[in-house]
Formats: structure tokens, C-alpha cells, sequence
């Protein structure tokens, strides 16, 4: 018998609201967030319509400030950052410190947010907190020693990233750099995460960080969040057509920059047999319905293999469990485990499910299809921004579906006889973040691996952005600039001797760490 779902008590949009107001009135309004610059809460921009894409419903729109303004808000983090470069570290260790305390303290409030505007499941959103504030810590711990030597820049740095990982990418990233003595500037994504960034920058504000965050979009603000002189450093994360409009500004004005795009994340098959752990990591491989910067939505299969890598995958793949994030049997149950949501909004499935179907029609065979009939749903609920795992045998190379990451759970797969196809069918698109490669002779997974074009390449296990002494970056068109991660991040936002050559891809070299 069907059970029928009903929201979570004390989950609805509704409560998140109340309780941002409570624990942040400066930073909220009854219909509005509010954006801050100069050190205050200003109740400027234009307030565009948003829904959630968990049921369709309406929640928070960023407040989209015009250009003028935003050159404004870069000239007043200007002067804060020059009164925080001149803070005593240990002054900046504890303000910072500080703010990892009230993020703690908002802890479940912070995920709530992120499950309504990004469609999080829960387990996922408070990994993406406790990620944020665990790793800041552990800069925390030891940033006298990554700084010693070294000294803020110029300028202020300015954050423009995607909206999937709003803590552990975004709100990471502001308070090493703002630990490491630079004030921070952060864009609000247009597609999600506005009320928990503005609950964030609340606390951190509250402690003395020195931090503004406005909302516009990107063409709008470019000119002052890019190219205006006041900026220090451009931190980028996002798709490759607009980082490459960022990279062309950056290059042009000789700006310190970290531009972190997108590239094809791929995972080889080759004289592999240990296929009961492919089937267990199948699975975990749709986190978030594989919206996120290190997900492998490509497969490069040896052909004779084919049949036993669909004897481990397919099994794997019909237990993903896809629904409403807050849906559960009784009003006090447990958050539901999910693999996944919904995905960003309904234009991004629409978008999913046109490609699949265009690719389906010039000739990429259907392996698997999900069913939203099997989604763990609220009666009468907006589904339009959900869709369920596909799998496709070679996808035509006319479809993006072949070149591209989908940003979604959508799996491809291609069969390859030789290792030069293999390595060809895992380089498809110059360059990318992550790799792997299943392979039982460890021989040949150290003669092949170097020619994988990836940042990080795993043998038989996924590689992942990583934590705390971690380092990140990118190979060939997914990465442009420093490179990331440990002390890489606090040296890609410090100045040190005039003749440093960061590790990272810049215009006119590339320096592995």
C-alpha cells in the first residue's frame, strides 16, 4: 500500500523565515533579504521572484543592486581592507574563530536554508556546513604559519561562485581570506543560496569580519566585481562560458585570480574485475544528483567489459532513492536519506531532459530511466525541477550530453577497445578536475594516469575537492590561475617575495605544486 508523505513539522519555508528573522533582524526583512556593503545592511536593489525547486514555491529573490552601486560597495571594502590588513593576526584569529562559533550555533537553521533554496537533501546540507565550518577551523589552527612571510594584497578579494556549495565552497573561501587580512567581497548566485549567505555574512559581520555581499547579475556587476581597480584578487567558480569572460578581464588588467570551471570528470574501465566495488560506489557517485564540480557523469568502458560493468551498474543504480527533501510518513520523523532532490530549477530540467531526449533521437541507446512515479513525493506537488537517473550508451557527438558535464544525473558511457581511445574518450573536454581509473594492474594505472588529463586522479576510487591540507585545482580549460586548497589558498590571497611564482595555470606559464 502507498503510503502518503507530509512535510517535517516545523520545516516549512515558512518557519526558516521566522527563525532568520530572529536570529538575524539586521539582516532581514519581513518580504526581503537585505544586501551589505560599507558595513551596514542597506535595503537597496531590485527584489526579483524566486521559487524553491523543492515543490515550486515562492521563497527569497536576491536583491539585484545596479552597477554604480556595486562600484560603491567595492570602494567602501576597499577602506575596510586596509584597516583589516592592519589588525594584529591574532585579532582577525579570533573574530574568525568567533564566527565558526554562531555558524555552529545556526547550524540546522544554515541547512534548512540550503535544502528550500538549493534542494539539498539533509544529510547533504549540513555536510555542507559542518564542511565550511571544520575546514576554516583547521586555517584557524594554523594560519600564523601559513602567513608568515607574507602579507595581504592590495585590494579587497572578490567571490563570485556557483550555487551548489554555498558553505563549503563560498563561505569557506571568505573567511580564509578574510583570516589571512583581506576584506571579501561575495555575489550571491542568481540561481540559489541567498537567505543562507545572508545568515552567514550576518554572524561573520557581527564578529567584525570584514565582509560584503550583494546580489546583481554578473554582467551588470562585472565591471566593479572584476575590473575595478580597488580589487585584489578574483575568486571564480562556475561554468566555462563565463569564466572565460572573467579570464579575459583578469589576463587583461594582470589581476590575481582563481577561476575554478567546469570539464568532463570521467571514469575509466580497463582490465578491471573487482565489480562488487564499482556496484558499491555507484550510488554514492549521484550525491546531489551529481550537481557538483567533481562528479563523474562519464563512464569509458572497455568493450569487452561492457557486459559485467552493466552487471555491477544497473543493480546499483535502480537503489537510488530520489524525492522531496522534507517528505516524510508522520509530521516527527526522521529527515528522509535521499541520494537526491530536485535539481536548480525547472529550466535546468527541462534542459536535462531535452538533451537526453535529442541525444536519445540521434542515435545514443537508453540504458536506464528512472521513474518519477518511484520519488518519495508530496501529494500535489510542483515536480518540474525533478529528474530521475538516465543512463546513456554513446551519445552522439553532436549532443553536449558527449562533451560537456551535465550537472545533473545524467550518466553516459562510452566503449573504447585500445588505450588511446580509452585516454581520448577520457580527455573529451581539454581538461578537467577529477578522474579515475578502475584498472587491477597497478603497472598499468601508473603508465596511463599521467596522460588523463585531471587535476586529481584516483585509482578505483573517487577523488573528491577535498579538505583541510588538500590541495585543488584544474587541468587545461578547467582551471585558470592559482591553484587551491591548504596553504595554496592562503598564498593564492597573500603577497610574497616579488618574485613568487604561484602554482596554478596562468596566461603565460602553468606550475604544478
Amino acid at each position: 500500500m502507498t503510503t502518503t508523505l507530509t512535510l517535517k513539522s516545523g520545516t516549512s519555508w515558512a518557519d526558516a523565515w521566522r527563525r532568520c528573522l530572529a536570529a538575524a533582524p539586521e539582516a532581514f526583512r519581513d518580504d526581503r533579504v537585505l544586501n551589505l556593503w560599507n558595513g551596514a545592511w542597506q535595503a537597496d536593489g531590485r527584489t526579483l521572484p524566486a521559487t524553491s525547486p523543492v515543490d515550486g514555491s515562492p521563497i527569497a529573490g536576491p536583491p539585484r543592486l545596479d552597477g554604480a552601486t556595486a562600484h560603491r560597495a567595492v570602494r567602501a571594502s576597499l577602506d575596510q581592507h586596509r584597516a583589516w590588513r592592519h589588525l594584529p593576526p591574532a585579532e582577525r584569529r579570533a573574530r574568525v574563530a568567533a564566527t565558526l562559533d554562531a555558524l555552529t550555533a545556526h547550524r540546522e537553521l544554515l541547512a534548512l536554508l540550503l535544502v528550500w533554496e538549493i534542494g539539498k537533501p539533509w544529510r547533504l546540507a549540513q555536510a555542507d556546513v559542518d564542511r565550511a565550518v571544520d575546514g576554516v577551523r583547521w586555517y584557524v589552527d594554523g594560519i600564523e604559519e601559513m602567513t608568515a612571510g607574507r602579507a595581504p594584497l592590495d585590494g579587497p578579494v572578490s567571490n563570485i561562485a556557483s550555487w551548489n556549495y554555498p558553505m563549503s565552497v563560498l563561505v569557506h573561501a571568505v573567511l580564509v581570506q578574510a583570516l589571512a587580512g583581506n576584506a571579501v567581497i561575495a555575489k550571491t548566485p542568481t540561481d540559489g543560496g541567498v537567505a543562507c549567505l545572508t545568515l552567514a555574512c550576518a554572524l561573520a559581520a557581527r564578529e567584525g569580519v570584514p565582509v560584503t555581499l550583494v546580489s546583481g547579475s554578473g554582467g551588470e556587476l562585472s565591471q566593479a566585481l572584476v575590473r575595478a581597480p580597488e580589487i585584489g584578487c578574483v575568486s571564480f567558480v562556475g561554468g566555462r562560458d563565463t569564466g572565460a569572460a572573467v579570464a579575459t578581464a583578469v589576463a587583461d588588467l594582470g589581476k590575481r585570480h582563481i577561476l575554478e570551471q567546469e570539464g568532463l570528470n570521467t571514469w575509466g574501465i580497463w582490465n578491471y574485475s573487482d565489480w562488487d566495488a564499482l556496484k558499491a560506489v555507484i550510488p554514492k557517485l549521484f550525491d546531489y544528483g551529481k550537481q557538483r564540480c567533481t562528479a563523474y557523469p562519464r563512464f569509458v568502458v572497455q568493450r569487452g567489459l561492457f557486459d559485467a560493468f552493466l552487471a555491477a551498474y544497473l543493480p546499483a543504480v535502480r537503489t537510488l532513492t530520489v524525492g522531496h527533501p522534507l517528505a516524510v510518513e508522520r509530521h516527527d520523523d526522521p529527515y528522509p536519506r535521499l541520494d537526491f532532490g530536485p535539481v536548480i530549477n525547472a529550466a535546468k530540467a527541462k534542459e536535462l531532459h531535452d538533451q537526453v531526449a535529442e541525444a536519445v533521437d540521434r542515435g545514443a541507446v537508453p540504458l536506464y530511466r528512472g521513474s518519477l512515479a518511484d520519488a518519495r513525493l508530496l501529494p500535489g506537488q510542483d515536480t518540474s525541477a525533478y529528474v530521475q537517473p538516465v543512463t546513456l550508451l554513446n551519445p552522439p557527438p553532436s549532443s553536449p550530453l558527449h562533451h560537456a558535464e551535465p550537472f545533473g544525473p545524467v550518466d553516459t558511457i562510452v566503449l573504447v577497445d585500445t588505450e588511446a581511445e580509452l585516454l581520448a574518450a577520457m580527455n573529451a573536454s581539454n581538461g578537467a578536475l577529477v578522474a579515475t581509473l578502475s584498472t587491477d594492474d597497478r603497472a598499468t594505472y601508473d603508465r596511463l594516469a599521467p596522460h588523463i588529463r585531471a587535476f586529481k586522479v584516483g585509482h578505483g576510487a573517487a577523488r573528491s575537492r577535498g579538505d583541510r591540507d588538500e590541495l585543488f585545482g584544474g587541468l587545461g580549460a578547467s582551471w585558470r590561475g592559482a591553484f587551491v586548497g591548504g596553504e595554496l589558498l592562503v598564498r593564492a590571497v597573500t603577497q610574497g617575495p616579488a618574485d613568487e611564482r604561484l602554482p596554478g595555470n596562468f596566461p603565460d606559464y602553468q606550475l604544478m605544486p
